[in-house]
């Protein structure tokens, strides 16, 4: 089983002059279905079945190829949802987790940042509509550079008032919709798998394969609910894992209303501090108000709930769902009232930019600064809270509550500090301190929660070898959201930049822009040039140790007896796979965490950056240290615009393109394997889909009535890559009486290496061993085998218990027996073909039907 066509799986090779014969499918269908070939028979001695699932994540060539492409857009929201299974500590049985601890104070608060990275596209595209188009385009000449009618804000019955600023709303609510209608497609695509996991009926399509098979056999009867015969051991065991629809509905509408009530909060904001009104218009917008706070606070108690936190099949919405949307929608209603109404924000007009800029930029009034007020301090502390938000979530995942103590005294401290600074104390003269000053030690203070010793839980079952300890110091879920967070910054700034540059007629001077984005944003293009240069710095570093390694493996073989001038020739390919193997599995982690670390310096940097009144971009003039700065910050100017349209534009290629997939999709499958159980709107999983038909087929085929021609003695469950997490997730689902009659096969296998450090409560020392112990027979064997390479970057040992054999990759240096090439280097793929495999295979075959009496009928 691996994410590669059926006949390539299947060892389909071309014969001589012809094409492959195509493989049969024998259940499923096209997308993800069973496949075996078309010519074996119901004899054969050992039937290979493939299942193909590829085209759930690398696409079939089609039109919907371009609309999953677009997903990749969501990748922020992916990274975020992975964070939750990151956490540590996750009890095996999801029902005894408890807010108070460390685990669930950890999963809130990767919850309430998910909530906000939902609110940071509402919030970029609430400027985009609010304040570039409604508030600072004042006529048509500016208006007609968008496409769609905007020109009507123009006339000048939308610019009484806070009129233009209810127009404006569009752009932010059609984003909204755009997600909601994502998220229920969504829905529909983990939808079409059996309606029951816990209850999985048998697939059969028949076929060519059938014709030899006598007369139909009654269907036998499903298979009883896989119900849990003891405590947990894992969270892979929970029936419920990869069953969550009433979950995603529920929380998708506490998303949506949430981002809806920031949408509102804007210009219902700025009329109420600047331009208060009167009467009736006071009582609709007071009301509005409430409403609207009663939204977000019945989402923040929400998030505590066993219903957003526990995994509990197709349930309705519920009375507290249907109550935030009327919520919503009232408060919504009230804040267009409100700003439809006349004589509400009359006093705004002043404070807009004068007629006339779009045509001459250079009279008067038009080049200052005439955003809407508020929306530059809006922005910098909804940055800033998001930083502190994460660094709360890395302390509290490595340290627990005591490390979540210092991000929440410094975040109480700040709040405390902008008060003072801005002279909000009643009876507290204001500080002689800029904001931006009292946040720099306050920031400091709140990372050094990240540096306190790690809480560790338990003594874990597996032995550790090298580098299958925690990665990244137990802060996995910090680090993998705020890599999400740093893109959804990107992509809001990109487009904010595009915008205005669009609404300025192209390529302004600087200095002679009539439309202006929030001041935060334009230190957007300095900083992500500097994350660019950071990433160079780690990419040179990376080189220099595969380098290195690539040394001491070629001195390896070189040292390894006489060779020829070929085989040292052939060792130089051999030493780089090899290098290759050991970068991939010794060092790429550790890269990734220094670059995260050097990450966030720079995101403590932007914070105060923003909160200060400096430029972000100095005066040439000033020395070469000046223009040095403008080089980057121009950079990151040029390439923020492109970055969205280069993310979908690599997404389309994943889905399309093999060499690309290979290379770049292993993040992509990662990445959505895990159920959305905190971002609601990220891309589907493909293992909602993968794993209950896996272990439909897989249950349903040993529970055929003994006399059934299909019958089979046992299975030999083959999984390369990806594939040996889905199926140890079939594995930890299936009930122990079909666990017997099975044989793991894993190779090119990340279970130690890489899900293992990552995400130690489904693959860590105290987790792994739980699928030994499940494979263990009665008579002290264990059916599973691991295989792996020295070249395969992918492939490592186990180390859980399992039976490692080690494959010999190439099988010479130089052609033998007749043969004219070189054996080829097969490094992640054509493990079946390796001898140690089939020799591996023959021998688990006849194990598995040593335990039947009776010989082995029909297909299997």
């Amino acid at each position: 089983m691996s994410n590669t066509p059926p006949a390539d799986t299947l060892g389909l090779g071309s014969t001589p002059g012809g094409e492959a014969p195509a493989p049969q499918l024998v259940a499923g269908g096209p997308i993800t279905g069973f496949y075996r070939s078309a010519t074996s028979t119901p004899l054969d001695p050992i039937a290979v079945e493939a299942y193909s699932w590829g085209q759930l994540t690398s696409g079939a060539r089609t039109a919907r190829d371009v609309e999953r492409a677009l997903w990749t857009l969501l990748l922020p929201f992916t990274l975020a949802n992975v964070a939750l299974h990151a956490r540590p500590g996750i009890p095996p049985d999801p029902n005894t987790e408890r807010l108070a601890s460390r685990s669930g104070i950890t999963a809130w608060l990767i919850r309430m940042f998910c909530l906000s990275l939902t609110c940071t596209p509402v919030f970029a595209l609430t400027t985009v509509g609010v304040d570039l188009i409604a508030w600072q385009c004042v006529d048509s000449a500016c208006l007609n550079r968008l496409p769609g009618p905007w020109d009507f804000l123009a006339n000048p019955w939308w610019r009484q008032s806070g009129r233009s600023l209810a127009a404006g709303l569009i752009v932010p609510l059609a984003l909204i919709a755009v997600l909601g209608i994502v998220a229920w497609r969504t829905y529909q695509y983990e939808a079409v798998m059996p309606a029951d996991p816990m209850d999985p009926p048998v697939h059969h399509t028949p076929g060519p394969v059938d014709a030899e098979l006598p007369d139909a056999q009654p269907v036998p009867e499903p298979p009883p609910p896989p119900t849990p015969t003891g405590p947990l051991a894992s969270p892979l065991q929970d029936p419920t894992f990869w069953w969550g629809e009433g979950q995603l509905r529920r929380a998708a509408v506490l998303h949506l209303c949430t981002g809806t009530v920031v949408a509102a909060a804007i210009p219902l904001g700025t009329v109420l501090v600047l331009s208060p009104p009167h009467g009736t218009q006071a009582v609709i917008a007071w009301t509005s108000v409430l409403v609207l706070v009663a939204v977000v606070v019945i989402t923040l108690v929400a998030l505590t709930l066993p219903s957003l936190t526990r995994r509990d099949g197709a349930t309705p919405l519920g009375r507290w769902s249907i109550a935030v949307i009327v919520l919503t929608v009232t408060g919504l209603t009230g804040t267009v009232l409100v700003l439809m109404l006349p004589d509400t924000g009359a006093s705004l007009a002043a404070l807009r930019p004068p007629p006339g800029c779009a045509n001459l930029a250079t009279q008067p009034g038009c080049l200052e600064d005439h955003s809407l007020p508020g929306i530059d301090r809006i922005a910098a502390w909804f940055v800033t809270g998001q930083l502190l938000l994460l660094i709360a979530i890395g302390a509290t995942s490595r340290s627990g509550r005591r490390g979540g103590a210092t991000p929440a005294v410094a975040t109480v401290l700040l709040v405390a500090g902008a008060a003072w600074s801005h002279g909000w104390l009643p009876a507290v003269p204001a500080a002689p301190l800029e904001v931006w000053q009292i946040a720099l030690p306050l920031l400091l203070l709140a990372a050094t929660g990240l540096l306190l010793p790690r809480t560790r839980i338990a003594e874990g079952k597996q032995p550790l070898g090298p580098y299958t300890d925690l990665t990244w110091r137990g802060q996995a879920p910090a680090v993998i959201a705020g890599f999400g967070w740093l893109l959804c910054l990107a992509y809001c700034a990109g487009l904010l930049y595009w915008v205005t540059n669009r609404l300025n007629g192209g390529s302004v001077p600087s200095g002679a822009a009539p439309v202006t984005p929030p001041t935060p944003v334009t230190w957007g293009g300095l900083l992500f040039g500097a994350a660019l240069l950071m990433l160079a710095v780690i990419v040179i570093r990376a080189i220099v140790l595969f380098r290195r390694l690539h040394r001491t493996e070629y001195a390896k073989l070189a040292a390894s007896g006489p060779l020829s001038a070929h085989d040292l020739r052939r060792g130089r390919d051999v030493s780089t796979h090899r290098a290759l193997h050991r970068l991939v599995g010794e060092h790429a982690l550790g890269l990734i965490g220094w670059y995260a670390a050097a990450l966030l310096v720079l995101a403590v940097v932007g914070c105060v950056a923003v909160l200060s009144p400096a430029p972000p971009h100095p005066d040439p003039a000033t020395g070469s240290s000046a223009v040095m700065i403008k080089l980057v910050a121009d950079l990151g100017d040029a390439l923020l615009g492109w970055l969205p349209v280069t993310i979908a534009a690599m997404g389309l290629l994943v889905y399309r393109n093999n060499t690309v997939r290979r290379s770049v999709g292993v993040i992509w499958d990662v990445g959505t394997f895990w159920p959305r159980a905190a971002h609601p709107l990220a891309p589907p999983s493909y293992a909602e889909r993968a794993v209950p038909e896996l272990l439909t087929r897989t249950a349903g085929l040993l529970a055929l009535a003994e006399h059934d021609p299909r019958r089979v003695d046992g299975i030999i469950l083959s999984g390369h890559s990806q594939g040996t997490v889905i199926c140890t997730a079939v594995l930890l689902q299936l009930p122990e009486r079909w666990r017997r009659q099975i044989w793991f096969f894993s190779y090119g296998c990340q279970l130690t290496r890489l899900y293992g450090r990552i995400f130690p409560a489904y693959f860590g020392p105290d987790r792994l061993p739980v699928l030994t112990e499940a494979l263990t027979r009665s008579c002290g064997s264990i059916g599973w085998t691991n295989f792996w390479r020295d070249t395969d970057p992918l492939g490592w040992p186990v180390s859980a218990g399992e039976r490692d054999v080690p494959v010999t990759d190439p099988e010479a240096l130089h052609p033998s027996d007749g043969e004219v090439a070189d054996p080829p280097i097969r490094s992640h793929s054509g493990y079946p073909e390796a001898a140690e495999f089939q020799r591996e295979r023959s021998r688990v075959a006849w194990l598995l039907r040593r335990a039947v009496p009776s010989p082995r009928r029909g297909l299997g």
